[in-house]
């Protein structure tokens, strides 16, 4: 099945070049210039992908916005900001929005692809894992891989297709330190080592929402991460 993008921008050459860029790689696009038309088309059917720049038009931050109301509608909807802005808050403030990945506009081409198509193989998976494999239990957590969900106390965790790998990564080897570079692997990303760090934050923030002391996510100086075990303690 063809899968949808829609990419939200307002520069029509940008917009457009784009389109034709990705409906080549035989995929569905459509554009939007603004935030209001690209919600009305959301409020009728969410797409299989959003690429959203941050300021649209008289909104700076309207491509924020539109993160926001896809998280609030799909917990694992793959989103990419695309956009001029390259400073390092906006990039932490649209990852803490749910953001999968955060590119700017003189990403090549060549990687943008990668990228789309990276995001698109780690939902398909997702989805296969759980017909090889059982769903993942350690202390308190619960991951349904077949469903894209995790749970912490029974609690809905609401993770993001990028947090799902990671977490994932980290949970099947308890104890075990997982380096940013690994990480990367596991949720077969293409960012630096400075996104996944921001992605674990993200992860620990949604965990501390639901259990004020949890602390099973471990930086190991100068290593990396690991879900922590009462061994490693």
């Amino acid at each position: 099945m063809t899968k949808t993008i829609v990419i939200v921008e307002d520069d029509k050459d940008i917009r457009e070049n784009y389109i034709d860029l990705l409906t080549r790689q035989k995929y569905h696009v459509v554009g939007f210039a603004d935030r209001p038309s690209a919600e009305r088309a959301f409020n009728g059917q969410l797409p299989d992908m959003a690429i959203l720049d941050i300021g649209l038009n008289d909104e700076p931050d309207g491509g924020f916005d539109l993160c926001r109301l896809l998280r609030s509608r799909s917990a694992t909807l793959p989103i990419i900001f695309l956009t001029a802005r390259d400073s390092d808050i906006d990039e932490v403030s649209g990852l803490r929005l749910g953001a999968d990945d955060y590119v700017t506009k003189n990403v090549s081409l060549h990687q943008l692809l990668a990228r789309v198509a990276a995001l698109f193989r780690r939902m398909d998976a997702l989805k296969a894992r759980a017909t090889n494999e059982e769903v993942i239990e350690t202390s308190a957590l619960k991951m349904n891989m077949d469903r894209l969900e995790a749970h912490w106390q029974g609690k809905d965790l609401d993770l993001t297709v990028t947090e799902m790998w990671i977490l994932n990564s980290l949970a099947e080897r308890p104890g075990l330190v997982k380096s940013r570079d690994q990480l990367m692997k596991a949720a077969d990303t293409y960012v630096d080592g400075g996104t996944i760090t921001s992605h674990i934050k993200r992860l620990r923030k949604k965990f501390l929402a639901v259990d004020a002391e949890f602390d099973s996510i471990e930086s190991v100086y100068g290593a990396g991460y690991r879900w922590k075990t009462s061994d490693s303690a």
